[in-house]
């Protein structure tokens, strides 16, 4: 499951650092190795893992600027499991200096290469926004995940941001391609989030997660105490949602293997089958 998997969505407050904290946590509890980025400069998912992004002896800013290596910056988060790039404020003064740069786009993948082969799973905290940050993200990426809530905005959104995956595929990353659409603070006795659920379900199909999200205040409260849900309170519904999340997705990786084995397996012609003539 060696791969780079970006959250990002340009409409705040529809779950992302929730997603990349709860998500890396449950993946590592899957015995998997993890790294989360945080390339948000409000650095949520920085103070979400426990770490104080007042006080970084290095950060996502010093990568992305070339004065540290990665491997100089990261962060081992204990509860959790797994390894955290962090990043803060410093990260705006840092897209403003990349703006005159050249290669500015390749600067987070080039930055990875070293250490990207350490880890299962690259978790990568997108900003709010369809900035030079996220841009770097989604080069950086082999996938988009895309949380978002069950209303009629956040679809106006979703269509931008798949405009901006298809540019970047045709031009820099032509391997990126959707992870899959996640449902977050999902109520099921309101009306619009299931009519927008389902359209989503309608317009993008299997792309749609089954795993759904619900609202939870035991997620909502765990961010204040420096950890994932499932460290907050392991039985709570959005920490069983998240673990249930990352069994989705290993499960996904597994089938595709399998059908990529079968493909592979079919194209080879027996060996008692003589090849067709020159």
């Amino acid at each position: 499951m060696k791969r780079v998997i970006a959250v990002a969505n340009q409409k705040g407050g529809v779950g992302k650092t929730t997603t990349a904290v709860n998500l890396a946590a449950s993946l590592a509890a899957t015995q998997r190795k993890v790294l989360l980025i945080d390339s948000d400069p409000q650095g949520n998912a920085t103070m979400g893992c426990g770490i104080d992004k007042r006080q970084l002896r290095h950060s996502m800013t010093d990568v992305l600027l070339g004065d540290a290596e990665a491997a100089a910056a990261l962060v081992r988060i204990d509860p959790g499991g797994f390894t955290l790039l962090p990043g803060n404020q410093d990260l705006v003064a840092a897209e403003v200096q990349l703006m005159t740069t050249s290669g500015r786009e390749v600067r987070l993948r080039n930055a990875l290469k070293p250490v990207r082969d350490d880890y299962d799973v690259v978790i990568i905290d997108c900003p709010p926004a369809l900035n030079l940050l996220t841009l770097n993200a989604l080069v950086a990426a082999d996938s988009v995940l895309v949380p978002m809530q069950c209303e009629y905005y956040a679809l106006e959104g979703l269509s931008a941001l798949m405009g901006t995956i298809e540019q970047i595929r045709a031009s820099v990353n032509p391997g990126l391609r959707l992870e899959g659409i996640l449902r977050t603070m999902f109520d099921p006795r309101n009306n619009l989030s299931n009519e927008v659920s389902a359209q989503l379900i309608m317009h993008f199909g299997d792309k749609v997660f089954r795993t759904v999200i619900p609202r939870n205040v035991r997620l909502a409260e765990a961010p204040s105490f420096g950890r994932a849900a499932m460290y907050h309170d392991k039985d709570s519904r959005g920490a069983l949602a998240y673990l249930a999340l990352a069994g989705e997705l290993i499960r996904r990786e597994e089938e595709a293997q399998l059908q990529q084995a079968e493909a592979a397996a079919a194209a080879v012609p027996p060996a008692d089958e003589e090849p067709p003539p020159a």
